[in-house]
């Protein structure tokens, strides 16, 4: 099955910027949707953001006009923008895709971690 790499956490500054990444092992013919979640310390994972293969995507609330969520199909990629970033934000942030190859896939990458500094 695919396989995804995410890339681009760091430390930043409160009210700073960090582009992730996303990488597929390969290229992924049948997607139904690709996301981004987040795990902050001693919370659950929640969902941040997705995109279906139509290109359509929406939001968590909490990010909503500082996130942005795009793909780049051949580069096998997506992004997540985080603009005007929050302590808040701070957590291991996740992809994950959904798509169909025998059977339907659920993948999750391993995580990157942002860390939002005050």
């Amino acid at each position: 099955q695919v396989q995804l790499v995410e890339s681009g956490g760091g430390l930043v500054q409160a009210g700073g910027s960090l582009r992730l990444s996303c990488a597929a092992s390969e290229t992924i013919f049948s997607i139904n949707a690709m996301g981004w979640y987040r795990q902050a310390p001693g919370k659950q994972r929640e969902w941040v953001a997705a995109i279906t293969s139509g290109g359509s995507t929406n939001y968590a609330d909490s990010v909503k006009g500082r996130f942005t969520i795009s793909r780049d199909s051949a580069k096998n990629t997506m992004y997540l923008q985080m603009n005007s970033l929050k302590p808040e934000d701070t957590a291991v942030y996740y992809c994950k895709v959904d798509y169909w190859g025998a059977r339907r896939f659920l993948v999750w990458g391993q995580g990157t971690l942002v860390t939002v500094s005050s």
